[in-house]
Order: structure tokens, then C-alpha cells, then sequence
């Protein structure tokens, strides 16, 4: 299946500055929540491989992309081996997004010649995922290890690409936190899906808070 350019993809997590990260078994849901992602502006989307039927999902998001979205690129997260990788690739995604660092995972996605951001916790893992072939890591968890450790770790490597996942909140002080510490781009959940917005089918919400976010984006960078 035919992928988005890889340098697109990277230029998009930058632009918007924002990943949306989401799961949910209802295909119909999950399509709901990619058009209101896309609506308001966003053209990167990570499916997170949490269940069952995350395959079958993701290839029915995939279908719907490319039909649709034909300029949205989708991810899959959540990814700890080749295999699992090289299932999802083959199914459309258009990047992979890893918890950990699994060197494996990255020789599969060059192969394929799609980005590659794996979860990073040290200078030590950060550096070997660079060795690796990743051109963005995942610092994960963002709210254990805080703005300082990024802010300080882009001393030295001062052409660092990092997305921060967990503890970015959707309001402009987290983001200046984070983007003033040197985020490329950070990645969010539940706080631009509540369960209770997606259980009153509120995608007008979700299109709402997106847009809301990449306006902080905007303002910070500007």
C-alpha cells in the first residue's frame, strides 16, 4: 500500500505541532473523531494498537483516509515488535510510534521507509534511537521526567526532534511549557477525548479543542 512521503509526515508533526493519539473498538467512532481531527487542521492521526480488533480498525481508518483525508497521515502506536510493525505497515500506516526503544522495530520501518519515533526515557536510550535510524523520539512519560530534562538534554544535542507524550495538558501554559523547553511536536489523549464528549457524540467538541491547541501552537512559534 502506497505511504505518505516520509518527509511529509515529519513536516506535518512539526507544522501542527500536535499528534492525536486514540483508540476505540467502534470504527465508526474512530472515524468520527479522524474527520473532526482533520477539520481542525490536523493532518498527522495515531491509531494506538490497545485491542483486539486494532488491525481491523485501523484498516477500515486507513480505507477511510484514503478516500477522504488523502493528504492525513496515519500512525499506529503502541508498537513493541517487527511483526506488529510490519502487520501495521503493510495495513497503510504511514509512521510507527513505539513505547519503548526496539531497534527491530526501527529496521523494519526503514525498510518500509516510514518514520520511526520510539518511546525514550534517558540521554543513553535517546542516543541509541538516533544510532537506530529515528529521527524523532518519544519522550515518554512527559510528566515524570518534566520540561527540565528536555530543556537540558537539547544542550548537547541541540538538532534534537522530540514529541512529548503524557502530562501535556491542552492549555497554553503546558504548551508553553513544552514548547519553550523545545518540544517538535507533543502527543495527547484522553485530554482531547473525554469519555463523557465521546459518549454524547460531541465531535464538534473534539474539532474544538484541537483547534484550540494548534492555535497555541501557532502563537508560541510566531
Amino acid at each position: 500500500m502506497a505511504h505518505i512521503d516520509k518527509d511529509t509526515v515529519l513536516n506535518s508533526l512539526y507544522s501542527g505541532g500536535v499528534l492525536p493519539l486514540f483508540y476505540h473498538d467502534d470504527a465508526a467512532v474512530a472515524i468520527e473523531v479522524l474527520k473532526a481531527s482533520y477539520r481542525a487542521g490536523l493532518r498527522v492521526f495515531e491509531f494506538t494498537n490497545r485491542g483486539g480488533s486494532a488491525l481491523a480498525t485501523f484498516e477500515q481508518l486507513v480505507a477511510y483516509a484514503h478516500e477522504h483525508l488523502p493528504d492525513m497521515a496515519m500512525g499506529i502506536g503502541t508498537i513493541y515488535d517487527d511483526e506488529s510493525a510490519n502487520k501495521f505497515i503493510y495495513a497503510g500506516a504511514d509512521f510507527v510510534v513505539t513505547p519503548a526503544l526496539n531497534p527491530a522495530v526501527g529496521t523494519a520501518c526503514a525498510a518500509a521507509e516510514v518514520p520511526w519515533l520510539p518511546g525514550v526515557m534517558t540521554v543513553t536510550e535517546i542516543y541509541n534511537a538516533r544510532q537506530a535510524g529515528a529521527e524523532v523520539v518519544k519522550l515518554f512519560p512527559g510528566e515524570v521526567l518534566g520540561s527540565g530534562f528536555l530543556k537540558a538534554v537539547r544542550g548537547p544535542m541541540a538538532d534534537l526532534k522530540i514529541m512529548v507524550t503524557g502530562g501535556v495538558k491542552p492549555t497554553r501554559e503546558s504548551f508553553a511549557e513544552w514548547f519553550g523547553a523545545g518540544a517538535y511536536c507533543v502527543g495527547m489523549g484522553s485530554h482531547l477525548f473525554p469519555k463523557d464528549v465521546l459518549a454524547r457524540q460531541d465531535y464538534d467538541w473534539v474539532e474544538r479543542k484541537i483547534a484550540e491547541c494548534l492555535g497555541f501552537v501557532k502563537e508560541l512559534r510566531a
